[in-house]
């Protein structure tokens, strides 16, 4: 129990569901990313803009003094009014404190470094002092041959914290998506079923006595019209196999009543008074002839059975079929002499691999329906040669009543009869043309009919290997 629970498929929507999870999850995971690198690089451009502004400013109040290092911090006290949270301070010689602004003593607490001769985006550093955090420059440049080094910062308490809130609601935001999103999702997943559920209840529907039914393909969404029509061939192959079993069922209790009702009456006959042995001998005989047509019935069953589940192996041996059928020529010869019905061959057919015993089974019994199906005085014609597509033919033709065309496809059903009104005692079993076509049919060949008012010709087509 506990194996086939492990080895049980997962549904189609918990697989869908899964993959639309992933795909959702690495989707808000990604953008979320991009998102929060936007909006820092957004903050680097805008620090970055600040202190450019803040150094050029410094570099712009130190060209106005002429050199004159003593007016520095003066002119300098006033370089950044109107910016907030941003420090700035002065060296000359570089290493030698000038001016620093105001809040700008953390200066002297970080290790400064390598300074950069211009101011590029690229040279952007980060400090970090007790639990602030600090974004600069330092840039060394001349004035009036005078080297300066000024070191620019900014206080990004304000930007991570904006960060911090803005993470916050948007993972917020994108739970909300994502949930909204799986749930669109089964619902989408739940409809787009819909139409698969609603077939399998149609197809649930459908008892044995319903086998007629078929589902139209063109109510259905597109995906699901192969499995419709491969359905509907799945219905018409059982409601096919079912009429046949009907039939046969049908038929097989006719076949069997005629002989058993015979065997009956003639049993009850024969006791009703004392009889001399010889009428006791013939009914004997004739209750034999009864019980030998019973088992031969029985055994063309049970061949046509063994057929069915291709558990007929044909040998493979080169046969002459010029010389078999000259040799079914001698055992019907005295039947067909019953009835002046003569029997005749033309031409020739190379040697083929075949089952020696079944192929002349095939043979025999075709044949056999031949002389029975001949009026009195006729020919039969057997023409054996090799047609274009290198299949070897064997064509029986014989003379006699037109076979209506409605009947042709039948002929080769067991028990099948054109004319139901004749009796079967002079007619064999009724397997023999069924037995026929399956022999031809494990030899990888066919057998075809035509039926006209001078002829019937029963074809049988046999490739030249196995």
């Amino acid at each position: 129990m506990n194996k086939q629970k492990k080895g049980m498929p997962i549904s189609l929507t918990l697989r869908v569901m899964s993959f639309a999870g992933f795909a959702i999850l690495a989707c808000l995971l990604l953008s979320g990313f991009f998102v929060i690198k936007s909006v820092e690089q957004h903050f680097i451009e805008q620090d970055y803009d600040e202190l450019k502004i803040i150094i050029e400013t410094v570099e712009q109040r130190l060209d106005s003094i002429n050199g004159n290092v003593s007016q520095a911090p003066d002119v300098l006290s006033q370089a950044i009014s109107g910016h907030h949270g941003v420090y700035f301070q002065v060296e000359t010689p570089p290493g030698t404190h000038l001016f620093h602004s105001k809040g700008a003593e953390f200066f002297s607490e970080i290790t400064h470094p390598q300074p950069a001769n211009r101011i590029d985006k690229s040279n952007l550093v980060s400090w970090k002092i007790d639990s602030e955090i600090y974004r600069g420059l330092v840039v060394d440049f001349t004035v009036e041959g005078i080297p300066y080094r000024v070191m620019a910062a900014m206080d990004m308490a304000f930007h991570l914290s904006f960060l911090e809130k803005f993470k916050e609601k948007m993972w917020l935001i994108m739970l909300v998506i994502g949930i909204a999103t799986l749930t669109a999702t089964w619902f989408g997943i739940y409809q787009g079923h819909r139409p698969l559920i609603q077939l399998s209840r149609r197809i649930r529907n459908i008892q044995t006595n319903q086998l007629d039914e078929r589902i139209a393909p063109n109510s259905l969404p597109i995906e699901l019209r192969e499995l419709a029509l491969s359905f509907n061939q799945m219905l018409q192959h059982l409601e096919d196999g079912f009429e046949r079993l009907s039939n046969f069922s049908a038929d097989i209790a006719h076949e069997l009543r005629t002989p058993l009702t015979n065997l009956i009456t003639q049993t009850q006959v024969g006791l009703t008074q004392a009889r001399p042995i010889e009428q006791y001998k013939e009914l004997l005989y004739s209750n034999l002839e009864e019980q030998e047509r019973l088992a031969k019935m029985v055994s063309d069953m049970l061949w046509l059975a063994q057929s069915d589940n291709k558990l007929i192996q044909p040998a493979s041996t080169l046969i002459d079929l010029s010389s078999e059928i000259k040799d079914l020529f001698e055992f019907f010869d005295a039947l067909a002499a019953e009835s002046q019905i003569t029997l005749t061959l033309e031409g020739e057919a190379p040697a083929i691999p075949a089952d020696r015993e079944l192929l002349k089974r095939a043979l025999s019994n075709l044949l056999s329906n031949a002389i029975r199906h001949t009026p009195y005085g006729e020919k039969i014609t057997v023409k054996i040669g090799q047609n274009k597509n290198h299949n070897v033919y064997v064509e029986i033709i014989n003379p006699g009543e037109q076979i209506p065309a409605e009947h042709l496809s039948k002929l080769f059903d067991r028990f099948y009869r054109v004319d139901p009104s004749r009796n079967r005692i002079f007619e064999g079993t009724g397997l023999g043309l069924a037995i026929s076509k399956s022999i031809i049919e494990t030899h990888g060949g066919r057998i075809a009919v035509e039926s006209n008012t001078a002829r019937t010709t029963f074809t049988v087509y046999l490739p030249l290997a196995l």
